[in-house]
């Protein structure tokens, strides 16, 4: 994410990714001794957890006011988003329609329910009262987790990387967190880059995540045993070596505010799939008007 035209402008701080937080309880009596690696697999353990849950459950929590999963379920299957100049969308392609259709297929055979993050009361509690078995989140939910469940489910919930369409290696997540940048302009960058390297130190790194929570981005940090002896935090470093940027555009949130909007629509049944793609291409193009208004002017010059 710090390398933009083969430059890179900045050093990663912490970083921060997507996995599946699962009961492994609950999955164990569905039959399955661990997450399965691909999506027909996570579908039919889905299936198999609500038969066992029975009436008033579902599989897994899918926020319909989030974009983060339509778009880690688009990169999975291939999609580029936006085309190679980032100019236009391309929701439309196969790779995204493919992505769509897994993911509002878990709506429309019940294995999510069609509900924003506002209407779930209190994620922990639903989460330890086996409402549903699964949940996307980020690595700051461990402690929260570890804090919000009964000590009678501390043992029963786990992390495991993000199945991907076609097995463990096309599972790819987002690649988020943060980043230390030196600015040109600066009158102490000898100063601020010894604060940098201050807070590179692989010791400084694991003394952070101990504090924050937040990841380190120094491979030789993940030694420390404070995250060797975790093992929640195992599948983050698995998933680490599995992510894929979104597109690097100003525009990026209010892509990403029309994306989840359109996917919402779909998930609770009022636009079909190819409507709101295709909706979501000319909202896009709208979007990057300007873009290729700019990209335009500099190429006549």
């Amino acid at each position: 994410t710090n390398v933009v035209a083969g430059e890179t402008f900045g050093v990663p701080w912490y970083v921060d990714t997507r996995v599946l937080f699962y009961r492994k309880d609950l999955l164990a009596r569905a039959g399955y001794a661990e997450m399965p690696g691909d999506w027909a697999g996570w579908r039919a353990a889905m299936v198999a957890i609500v038969k066992q849950q029975g009436p008033g459950h579902t599989a897994i929590l899918l926020p319909v006011n989030e974009w983060t999963v339509p778009v880690v379920l688009g990169l999975q299957a291939g999609s580029p988003l936006v085309d190679e100049q980032a100019s236009r969308a391309r929701f439309t392609g196969p790779e995204f329609k493919r992505a769509l259709t897994f993911y509002i297929g878990l709506f429309k055979d019940g294995l999510a329910p069609a509900v924003a993050n506002t209407e779930i009361a209190n994620l922990y509690q639903e989460f330890a009262r086996g409402t549903f078995a699964m949940y996307i989140t980020g690595p700051w939910n461990i402690s929260e987790f570890k804090n919000r469940m009964p000590d009678s489910l501390q043992g029963a919930w786990g992390t495991a990387p993000l199945p991907g369409p076609d097995g463990p290696a096309s599972g790819v997540s987002t690649a988020g967190g943060s980043s230390l940048v030196l600015f040109k302009a600066s009158k102490h960058k000898a100063e601020a880059w010894q604060f940098v390297e201050f807070l590179m130190r692989p010791e400084s790194q694991a003394r952070f995540f101990t504090l924050s929570g937040d990841l380190p981005a120094r491979r030789d940090a993940w030694l420390d045993s404070a995250l060797v002896n975790d093992p929640r935090s195992a599948a983050f470093r698995t998933q680490l070596e599995r992510v894929r940027t979104t597109p690097r555009l100003p525009e990026w949130e209010f892509i990403a505010t029309r994306l989840q909007e359109r996917a919402e629509a779909v998930a609770r049944g009022a636009q079909s799939p190819d409507s709101a793609m295709a909706g979501l291409d000319r909202d896009v193009d709208t979007i990057l008007e300007k873009r290729r208004w700019l990209m335009a002017r500099q190429a006549a010059r």
